[in-house]
């Protein structure tokens, strides 16, 4: 009787672990965006909330906790519960640059401290100036901040922000110097710019185009190593292999979604492919390229942990050259 009792329990044992696993997620999935809402961040967590909801058969909330230049939402992430129930949609400059801007006042390590799942969404900045501006091409930009060094201004949305790191690789591997003005977030950066008080900025294309379809702005370049051809408008516009050869310039300002380091495996799996079920579908692409990025996803949870682990060598070399600190 005994033994029969105890095969019972293994078989009940065994029958139980799927069953575990098919009761994942039990309640609501929280994706912490770590900045303030209607930016770009926020606009790709809510398209992936909505759509992940039929897939995870639970309601998927966006909850925006900003600030520290998107650390406080990150940690926030890496203390929550670690059962892949709280997520994080991370940036690139949050999850591969902060380390080298706050030396000392990181409270997380994003290698150590969160679990990957996969990259969502990939995308670069835009160089505008205003539509009254005289400047018609990068190389008259250039020209101008050659002729007069540090009288031409950049607007950003702050100390390094990818804006900000973006014009201070782009001054130094042309040559030039470029007065950096950092705001508290991009909307007061751009409204400068829309009055003339600062000359030019670099920034994501969601916040930029609006203006640029409306003649407010004149688009000059694009951050990334190539054009961005998939962007309606920005065809004819030149990328950083063309306008400065040598200098490698590629910015590329990536969103990618993590959970709690120790979330249980099988959970980061299911996440894993719910995710990237919905990034690649049409509808997803669809909505995203006319805000300027594309979808982008990878294969497995480790193959964006390498991923990561390549991105904060790239993003180190990019900080210590543009001086910036935030400690």
């Amino acid at each position: 009787m005994r033994r029969r009792a105890l095969i019972a329990l293994a078989a009940a044992t065994s029958l139980a672990r799927p069953a575990l696993a098919q009761d994942f997620p039990s309640r609501p999935v929280r994706i912490i965006v770590p900045l303030a809402p209607g930016g770009a961040v926020d606009i790709t967590a809510r398209l992936l909330a909505e759509k992940l909801q039929p897939l995870l058969g639970q309601t998927v909330i966006v909850d925006n906790r900003g600030g520290a230049g998107g650390n406080l939402g990150a940690d926030a992430v890496a203390k929550a519960e670690k059962d892949g129930h709280t997520l994080l949609l991370g940036t690139a400059t949050i999850l591969a640059a902060n380390k080298f801007l706050y030396r000392r006042s990181m409270t997380y390590d994003p290698i150590r401290d969160l679990a990957p799942i996969t990259r969502v969404s990939t995308g670069t900045v835009l160089l505008v100036v205003n539509s009254r501006s005289p400047w018609r091409s990068f190389g008259e930009m250039i020209e101008a901040a050659r002729r007069d060094p540090g009288k031409l201004t950049m607007g950003s949305s702050g100390t390094g922000t990818v804006s900000h790191l973006t014009i201070s690789a782009v001054s130094k591997a042309a040559g030039v110097e470029i007065t950096h003005v950092p705001y508290r977030g991009g909307g007061p950066a751009i409204t400068d710019l829309l009055a003339g008080t600062v000359d030019m900025m670099f920034d994501v294309m969601p916040a930029l185009m609006p203006h640029v379809r409306e003649g407010r702005f004149r688009a000059l370049a694009v951050g990334s190593a190539d054009r961005v051809d998939y962007v309606p408008g920005l065809e004819d516009v030149p990328g950083m292999k063309e306008l400065l050869p040598q200098s490698g310039i590629d910015m590329q300002s990536w969103y990618a979604t993590s959970a709690p380091a120790g979330t249980p495996s099988d959970r980061i799996a299911r996440l894993h492919q719910a995710i990237v079920q919905v990034v690649r579908t049409d509808d997803y692409r669809q909505k995203l390229e006319p805000l300027g990025f594309k979808p982008v996803w990878d294969d497995t949870p480790d193959a964006f942990a390498a991923y990561l682990r390549a991105q904060e060598q790239v993003w180190q070399r990019i900080v210590e050259a543009s001086g910036a600190s935030l400690d």
